[in-house]
């Protein structure tokens, strides 16, 4: 059999007669392709085919056996598919047969091949699933989804051993500019994805990530430093006092839990997960398990008498073990129903997490309270390991004293609008 550069001095179609030709019966191209016409009176009707005889094997070894039955594979209509796309498949059956094939049978275990690999959208499921369990708010797990559902909508339906880097920077460039934060977890999580669909054998090993930022994106888009800075925008501490006057003239569920999270100093998803079982009441502590902790590690929260006024009043009322529970009492209060309240405040330039920040602003600026107590209180891992494995308490009751003074500071209204100069007195 010819090979496809022997092959190339014997194509006898044109591109400009393939469109002219309308006499009935099959016009050859050369090694074994052909275009076939029909006319029915009405309509004409132009094909591609390629004939073939399959080989009958001898049984023998090194013979390549016999011709056998003669075969017509049809390669699609023109002008759907171009001479130059039929000679391409026509080279493709050639090969087929050169390795012992029958084109028609490999072709259609190809497409059943295709047909088994998953899409982007099934391998993103199947990862968050794997996942899940480790991680410990459902904050995060929503978060995965949604960027994975809403922003990777375009990829979800592509094979995933067919999604290109054209169509990550699809999906990437409409949010780079304007949610860079986004769009740069966005990337790293299309990434993670197309990593576990190669490591399952989906996408072919030697494959490049499309995804891959270091020497492949951090070529094609604008380093996200550039763009936007890393901290959550939290509102200038001094103004703290006058924003919890104005929280306070609204009665609805999300207002309590928002000062609830600004008094404790605490994560949303720690505030809105919380079950009056986690609460000793008596001794003024609220315990958040380590599952719903970041560093998971349990944490003590002192609580001011500004709070456990709050949760006394929610106490009176609860529905449940949720100490914010939704509509639903089974399920918490939404993690959006804090953030739609700045929002109808006129504070959507802010965060709910940037109340942690301006704590912590105000805890080092206008106290005397040492920095690791500040640190605690966040929850945050303070000191090396061998540091920390000689600390063996975890500051409570000194903890007790800074937020006392942080809620007194967050409840003096507009007049506190000014920097006090030291809080927490012998509070080492």
């Amino acid at each position: 059999m010819m090979g496809p550069e022997m092959a190339r001095g014997h194509k006898k179609l044109g591109a400009k007669s393939v469109e002219s030709l309308k006499t009935p019966g099959r016009h050859s191209d050369g090694d074994g392709l052909y275009l076939a016409i029909s006319d029915d009176g009405t309509t004409l009707r132009r094909r591609w085919t390629f004939l073939y005889r399959t080989r009958r094997a001898l049984g023998l070894p090194g013979q390549p056996g016999t011709p056998g039955r003669a075969r017509e594979m049809g390669l699609g209509n023109y002008p759907s598919v171009s001479l130059a796309k039929a000679r391409e498949l026509a080279a493709q059956c050639r090969a087929d047969l050169a390795d012992g094939r029958d084109p028609i049978e490999a072709r259609e275990g190809r497409r059943n091949a295709q047909r088994a690999r998953p899409t982007f959208g099934e391998c993103a499921d199947e990862l968050v699933d794997a996942k899940e369990a480790g991680w410990r708010n459902a904050k995060h797990r929503y978060q995965w989804r949604q960027t994975l559902t809403q922003f990777a909508a375009p990829l979800r339906s592509l094979p995933v051993d067919k999604v290109s880097t054209e169509d990550v920077l699809g999906v990437l460039k409409p949010i780079w500019l304007t949610k860079a934060e986004t769009a740069s977890r966005l990337r790293g999580r299309i990434e993670q994805v197309l990593d576990a669909a190669k490591a399952m054998g989906h996408i072919p090993p030697g494959t490049e990530n499309p995804a891959r930022w270091r020497g492949h994106l951090d070529k094609l888009l604008a380093r996200r430093q550039k763009l936007q800075r890393g901290h959550l925008p939290a509102i200038p501490f001094a103004d703290v006092p006058a924003f919890v006057v104005k929280l306070r003239e609204r009665e609805a569920e999300a207002a309590l839990a928002l000062e609830v999270t600004i008094l404790t100093a605490a994560r949303s998803g720690e505030t809105l997960g919380a079950k009056w079982s986690e609460f000793d009441r008596e001794k003024k502590v609220w315990t958040v398990p380590a599952s719903r902790m970041k560093r998971g590690v349990e944490h003590r929260v002192p609580l001011s008498d500004r709070a456990m006024e709050i949760l006394e009043k929610l106490w009176q009322v609860r529905r449940g073990e949720l100490v914010f529970p939704s509509h639903r009492d089974d399920r918490p209060l939404s993690d959006m129903a804090m953030t739609m309240l700045l929002r109808r405040m006129k504070f959507d330039g802010i965060t709910v997490h940037g109340f942690r920040s301006s704590f912590r602003d105000w805890a080092g600026e206008a106290t005397s309270f040492p920095r690791e107590v500040a640190e605690a209180a966040l929850a945050h891992a303070v000191g090396d390991e061998t540091e920390r494995a000689y600390r063996r308490g975890d500051a409570l009751e000194k903890r007790r004293k800074l937020m006392e003074a942080w809620a007194n500071y967050c409840g003096r209204g507009p007049a506190a609008n000014v920097i006090q100069p030291t809080f927490g007195q012998g509070a080492r």
